[in-house]
């Protein structure tokens, strides 16, 4: 997967502790990654598996 002209986003509630995730949307794939590590692994989801697990994030309540 090329990831080299991603345009990573990162969500304008992360706060300055670095502990953030970047997604980058190609259109044919979603794709995460740690934002401490940009040159490290990257998560990749279909649009469907995306749509599910903001859904489901959504439907979930967390305690903090």
């Amino acid at each position: 997967m090329d990831v080299s002209r991603a345009e990573w986003k990162k969500s304008t509630r992360s706060g300055s502790s670095g502990s953030c995730v970047e997604v980058a949307d190609n259109l044919a794939k979603i794709m995460v990654r740690d934002s401490k590590d940009q040159q490290g692994p990257v998560l990749s989801f279909t649009t469907v598996q995306w749509a599910g697990f903001i859904r489901h994030l959504k439907a979930v309540r967390f305690d903090a």
